[in-house]
């Protein structure tokens, strides 16, 4: 690696009231021990601040495991972190002009074998509206299987969700995940990056029983 790169992020900031998708509860974020009521414990002129937030997993920009859509799945605790850092990544520019629904056609020619696919539809743009909620940019289930059969090793996209969610059966989620490949939702300025030559980021809390928790997701560009 060179001693010279720069950092992108491509993850959302999880604040108080965020909501990421209708229907789940926003994170509560509030003092557990607020500065002021710390100074009874230390020394004159010493305190500090304890946080406390209560949320669901599905929460900001957040990795999909196995476990997330089935039972005997891995769970976030058990992704590697060869899984989930240090990926050689490629960004797929899909323009809204091209239609919601994104199929293999986007893919081809394209070398993804062994790679972080981040699908940019720039959907994230309306991320924190009610826009956001509404005809969302997803992939198709046989997109998923060029993905998988390619050698994807993970799959994001900066829009609400990687599948349909007006298909109850969730086929994208189920053909990446039963497959191993985590997906990583809710990304943001994917447009930083460049459409190849960087290394990707998405990892979580090691969170045992989740399937599903927030990252700090962000690409590794050497200059």
């Amino acid at each position: 690696m060179s001693s010279s790169y720069h950092l992108i992020d491509v993850s959302h900031t999880v604040q108080h009231g965020l909501v990421t998708y209708k229907g789940l509860p926003a994170p509560i974020i509030r003092d557990y021990l607020s500065r002021e009521a710390s100074r009874v414990y230390y020394a004159p002129g010493t305190e500090f601040h304890i946080g406390q937030i209560g949320m669901v997993a599905s929460t900001g920009t957040y990795v999909d495991s196995p476990f997330h859509r089935f039972a005997d799945g891995k769970d976030v605790a058990e992704l590697s972190l060869e899984s989930l850092a240090n990926l050689d990544g490629v960004v797929i520019r899909w323009g809204r002009i091209r239609g919601r629904a994104i199929g293999p056609s986007a893919f081809r020619d394209i070398d993804i074998t062994g790679k972080a696919v981040l699908v940019q539809t720039g959907w994230s743009v309306y991320f924190g509206t009610e826009k956001y909620f509404e005809d969302h940019p997803f992939l198709t289930s046989d997109a998923a299987e060029h993905l998988r059969d390619a050698g994807a090793v993970l799959v994001g996209i900066d829009s609400l969700n990687i599948d349909d969610t007006t298909d109850g059966t969730r086929p994208v989620h189920t053909i990446l995940l039963g497959s191993g490949i985590p997906i990583v939702e809710h990304l943001t300025n994917l447009n930083a990056l460049p459409v190849q030559g960087f290394r990707f980021f998405a990892v979580p809390v090691k969170v045992k029983a989740f399937g599903t928790f927030p990252v700090r997701a962000f690409g590794l560009v050497e200059e």
